[in-house]
């Protein structure tokens, strides 16, 4: 029979996890909803934004949140550029070739930190390094809690945001049809390039709340195809689907670790991948309505 701690923790670190893979699969769903990009560098960014915290906090002695405000706003303007100098070429074209291009740049971003910052892993210190919370006879790592509490105040500003003010309904309204925001006075490009830096800077969040738990490496970006999974499994285009899609991932993640043989854990989000493509494709908040353009 199950520990029912064990069970809570085991829940608590998936959820943490998972809520990494859906901040990264928010940034996939809001590039797309806006573009119609699907941007698999997005987890090589996020890569981009663990090695300059690092550089920012370790290296330069920053204090951490201002460091981590810092790194956000660095990344936010690399996205920003990125759509402007690089991807806005690409309106228009066919989608393999904006799939192709992103791999690419991926590449590219790894070889660039591997350059620039090393192949070792490193890390730095947080408020929540090595700190741990205790309810009854739970054990709850403060760095969990951390990224969770993160995660909700983030999807709380995003959902003000984009409900509340005037660029964020210019965004939703970009979003669903282009050409009629346009002719309503919408800077549809310059929504796009905002897209791009919204995106980014979250990614650049996930990175902050992860440093401490996975190292920063050059490999770091890697689980933004476990975010793929979450950002299908919950409905490629539902921003709340992005975000609960990731944690259902993270929480199967750690379930397969202690419950299924070895080489279970490391399978598990391409199993839901799979499962969701064949059972559910539109997934858990998806829907199958087309927009006119």
């Amino acid at each position: 029979m199950v520990d029912p701690a064990r069970l809570v923790q085991l829940t608590v670190s998936g959820a943490s996890s998972g809520c990494i893979y859906g901040l990264i699969a928010l940034g996939f769903v809001l590039v797309y909803k806006a573009t119609e990009m699907v941007n698999f560098a997005q987890g090589e960014i996020m890569m981009l934004g663990g090695f300059t915290a690092y550089t920012l906090i370790a290296k330069a002695g920053l204090n951490y949140w201002l460091g981590a405000g810092l790194t956000v706003v660095i990344i936010a303007a690399f996205g920003f550029l990125l759509d402007l100098l690089v991807l806005r070429r690409l309106i228009g074209q066919k989608q393999f070739s904006v799939v192709m291009l992103t791999f690419g740049l991926a590449s590219i971003f790894r070889a660039v930190a591997g350059m620039g910052w090393g192949y070792d892993p490193v890390g730095f210190v947080t408020p929540f390094t090595n700190k741990v919370v205790r309810v009854g006879g739970i054990v709850l790592s403060e760095t969990s809690m951390s990224i969770i509490v993160g995660t909700v105040l983030l999807c709380t500003a995003l959902y003000l945001f984009f409900a509340r003010t005037r660029m964020g309904l210019a965004m939703q309204a970009a979003s669903q049809n282009q050409l009629a925001a346009y002719y309503m006075g919408v800077p549809v490009k310059t929504v796009f390039s905002l897209v791009w830096a919204i995106s980014a800077g979250i990614a650049a969040i996930a990175a902050v709340l992860l440093a401490p738990v996975a190292m920063v490496d050059v490999n770091m970006g890697l689980i933004g195809m476990n975010a793929f999974a979450g950002a299908v499994l919950g409905g490629f285009g539902s921003i709340p689907g992005a975000v609960i899609g990731g944690v259902v991932v993270g929480v199967v993640e750690q379930m397969a670790g202690y419950f299924l043989p070895a080489g279970f854990q490391e399978t598990s989000a391409n199993l839901v991948l799979l499962a969701v493509l064949i059972i559910y494709p539109q997934g858990l908040f998806g829907t199958l309505t087309r927009k006119r353009v």
